[in-house]
């Protein structure tokens, strides 16, 4: 790439208000991630017994549809990440493309 494609590319006030949206929807994300993933592993450690709460006659417990609910969020928080990129990222990077290339 050449250098001054790259600094017109960097200065550009579109890719810098690219570059923080997706930073900071990245790390709310991030932060939600890992509050339900380590919460999870909290109730492993500290609390077994909750867990093991059998739900009805059968054999499954409290825990799988928790352990299957986190599965479930990390689908939903990337599919949500995929529609913002394909959308309002995949816009603004369009625009610093069509600015840079002129």
């Amino acid at each position: 790439m050449e250098p001054d494609l790259t600094t017109r590319i960097l200065n550009d006030p579109n890719y810098q208000k690219l570059k923080a949206k997706r930073s900071r929807f990245g790390w709310w994300l991030t932060l939600a991630m890992m509050v339900v993933y380590y919460g999870f592993i909290v109730l492993v450690a500290f609390d077994k017994p909750f867990l093991a709460t059998r739900l009805g006659e059968g054999v499954t417990t409290i825990g799988m549809p928790i352990g299957l609910a986190v599965i479930a969020f990390t689908v939903f928080i990337t599919g949500l990440y995929v529609r913002r990129a394909n959308g309002e990222y995949d816009a603004l990077t369009e625009q610093i493309a069509k600015a840079a290339l002129k």
